[in-house]
């Protein structure tokens, strides 16, 4: 049986650590989750049947701030699933700078099952077992798997009447009505917008005259490919869970965002052939765009990708096995925790915003969002040059050990 999920986690902080010649015992610190809550939740079901659901919340680290992280709705969720995330959460704040330590929440449920009364109901349940472990200053948690903008308005509701208090920080992803930020909706695919262009100019090649594939056409998926192609680019394949479409003249990303309103799927949209996943991620491109779902570049497949840029705006889409293979190949593979940033840095913004009670237009957040992207690509990327050999993923695991450790020396933890 292979490494579980959290141990790769473990592992790469632990490989970071030695590459950076951190004392051991400040790496075990980084390695270990601070505090696991595991809690019952139960639920008067429609039927009129009391139903007990299983909720997790994981608080990795708070050495730079806050607890910050989503929470998932999901029918095979584990605690280790949850771990792993909680401490890639951790690595992601630190890369981009932003004053927030790594948490995470799961619920075993299945939402797709549920109706929006006993959804609300689990929400609130949850909110109730975890009230004492959160909140602005503690843990902030947010939207992840099946769970949404109206997920979190039930939450922080529920959080307010707990405390007896306003507190829109406590959690962010929020509805605007009741203290959401503007550009958060579209904030991880614009961050990743902001990146690429960064690693665009390495290559010495603009959006315009690039040629991309797009794995995923979610929420994620969509608004990447709503700004390529606002910029001039030319998207030539692009695929979501039912299959994918192929056109080497270009898709119009403005016709197809209508049929899929109208359709909910890519597949059969006019002027286009099918294609599958695995030959859209082997097609002659300038740019990959995996935004789906886990291991999809795999050492099976790595020697026969050819795109020159990989954006990973999905969860873990390579595999650290692949990544030696990108690296030699000298393909520019954006690491997850980098590319798909956009969202938690909002969702700083977010927090930012409840605190003073002023609140930002759009133009504002993307600006700011762009600042901050821009200077956490050049960070890894300049780790990545100063050592070489390693790949862009480890230059963002230093990057980001490296912040976190410093804060824990500075705090005496060790």
């Amino acid at each position: 049986m292979g490494k579980s999920w959290f141990e790769e986690a473990q592992e790469r902080i632990q490989t970071a650590g030695s590459y950076l010649s951190l004392e051991q015992e400040v790496i075990d610190v980084i390695k270990e989750p601070m505090r696991t809550i595991e809690v019952s939740i139960p639920v008067k079901m429609d039927n009129g049947k009391t139903k007990v659901f299983k909720g997790f919340r994981v608080q990795h680290n708070n050495a730079i701030g806050p607890a910050k992280g989503g929470i998932r709705y999901y029918p095979e969720e584990t605690l280790d699933d949850v771990k792993a995330l909680a401490t890639l959460m951790t690595l992601k704040c630190a890369v981009v700078g932003v004053p927030l330590g790594g948490g995470k929440g799961g619920i075993v449920c299945n939402p797709l099952e549920m109706s929006q009364g006993e959804l609300e109901k689990l929400s609130r349940g949850y909110i109730d077992k975890i009230a004492p472990f959160i909140g602005p200053d503690k843990d902030v948690p947010a939207p992840d798997v099946f769970t949404n903008p109206q997920t979190m308005a039930w939450m922080m509701d529920e959080y307010e009447k707990i405390v007896q208090k306003k507190a829109p920080g406590v959690i962010t992803g929020k509805p605007i009505e009741v203290g959401g930020s503007k550009g958060r909706g579209k904030a991880t695919g614009m961050g990743g917008f902001f990146v690429l262009k960064e690693a665009l100019k390495i290559s010495g090649r603009g959006i315009q005259d690039s040629v991309f594939a797009v794995q995923g056409f979610g929420n994620v998926g969509s608004s990447i490919c709503e700004l390529l192609y606002k910029n001039g680019a030319k998207i030539i394949a692009i695929s979501d869970i039912k299959g994918g479409i192929y056109n080497p003249e270009g898709i119009n990303i403005e016709e197809l965002l209508k049929f899929t309103k109208e359709t909910g799927f890519v597949v059969d949209f006019p002027g286009t052939t099918p294609i599958d996943n695995a030959a859209l991620l082997e097609l002659p491109v300038d740019v990959l765009v995996p935004a789906a779902i886990q291991n999809q570049i795999t050492q099976e497949n790595a020697d026969r990708i050819k795109a020159t840029i990989i954006l990973e705006l999905a969860n873990g889409p390579v595999t650290l096995e692949a990544d030696p293979i990108l690296t030699q190949r000298n393909i520019l593979s954006v690491p997850d925790i980098l590319a798909n940033a956009g969202g938690v840095a909002v969702s700083y913004f977010e927090m930012v915003q409840n605190a003073y009670g002023y609140y930002w237009e759009e133009d504002e957040v993307n600006s700011r969002l762009e600042t901050i992207m821009r200077n956490a690509f050049r960070a890894i990327y300049d780790m990545f040059k100063e050592h070489p050999g390693i790949t862009m993923r480890a230059a963002a695991d230093m990057v980001a050990v490296k912040r976190v450790a410093a804060a824990i020396k500075l705090r005496g933890w060790v």
